[in-house]
């Protein structure tokens, strides 16, 4: 959600060397997609006071994440100016500071880095009040991610079908998040059995019980890939897919930046303020008395996901696929 931000910037200062510091598990979204002279991996296994000295030399830190290790790590690097949201008490830490109001003003979440922007004085632009500006979500797959997708579809290989479906039936942040496992494996048996699909499943390593489970409820096989792909390689194979059924999650908002028709099913969380940012993205939620809580559990009976049938997916999902083929 932060790639329209940084296309501003590249936009706004197209003239300044742009770096992007990032984790090494979210490093490879900003990969040859024509935003970073240079991508900088933070070391997540060593101290961040040792990794100071990387960041010397730069005239101006946006950061857009809210830790306040951030802003301490621009301090302590002696960054003359630095751009982020007075949140976690680092207010002191910045030059230039705003406070986030897209929750109160009911907007989605890929306007709020577009929104520190404008509060900060670095365009001129005020993007909630801006109706005709459609934020820039793309990516493009690289050519490392091509060539996993290519090797993995190739080491999994079948005989040909009538349509390349990916289930992402995990969530990180938790099970209030995830649409039940036997559901998923219904829906997988009917996609197969009545669509001609090939199903793909995806997810990290540690989702890949979830991955057996359905594996397990289903009479037909699917082929899971949980676990056995890069960050680059799981951008690739979404791109290769007619459908990418999906929670509320990660993979949810890549797919939505490459365009791959999505059914994304919401549980816990806001559709409103993070759901898939597409027009090529179906969203499956029951609004009950209690939604969105924003809870990683349920303490009650799940009644936001037990209400979403098989059979409403599945028939979204035929009418998607129809519309696309």
């Amino acid at each position: 959600m932060s790639l329209p931000a940084l296309r501003e910037l590249r936009r706004l200062y197209p003239e300044d060397e742009l770096v992007i510091l990032a984790k090494d598990w979210v490093a490879d979204v900003f990969e040859e997609q024509g935003i970073a002279d240079e991508i900088l991996r933070f070391d997540s296994r060593q101290r961040s006071l040792r990794q100071v000295g990387r960041l010397k030399g730069f005239d101006r830190a946006v950061l857009l994440q809210n830790a306040f290790e951030a802003a301490l790590l621009a301090r302590l690097a002696r960054i003359p100016e630095r751009y982020g949201y007075a949140v976690q008490h680092r207010g002191f830490l910045l030059t230039h500071s705003g406070k986030p109001r897209i929750k109160d003003l009911g907007r989605h979440q890929v306007y709020y880095y577009l929104d520190l922007l404008f509060q900060t004085g670095l365009s001129s632009i005020n993007y909630l009040e801006t109706p005709d500006l459609v934020p820039d979500i793309r990516l493009s797959p690289t050519k490392a991610g091509l060539r996993e997708t290519a090797r993995l579809l190739e080491q999994n290989s079948a005989p040909p079908k009538r349509y390349r479906i990916g289930l992402n039936p995990g969530a990180y942040f938790g099970p209030a998040k995830r649409w039940m496992t036997d559901r998923y494996a219904a829906l997988a048996d009917r996609l197969i059995q009545e669509l001609d699909a090939e199903v793909l499943i995806f997810g990290s390593a540690g989702e890949l019980k979830i991955a057996e489970e359905i594996k397990g409820f289903m009479q037909e096989t699917p082929r899971i890939l949980t676990g056995k792909t890069t960050l680059p390689g799981l951008i690739g194979l979404i791109s290769e897919c007619n459908l990418f059924i999906t929670n509320d999650s990660g993979p949810m908002h890549r797919a939505a930046a490459l365009s791959t028709p999505m059914i994304a099913i919401f549980g816990s969380t806001d559709e409103i303020a993070t759901g898939p940012f597409s027009d090529r993205a179906q969203v499956i939620h029951k609004h009950v008395e209690c939604s969105p809580c924003l809870r990683r559990t349920c303490p009650i009976d799940l009644r936001c996901f037990t209400r979403i049938s098989v059979e409403e997916v599945f028939a979204a999902a035929r009418s998607t696929l129809e519309e696309v083929s």
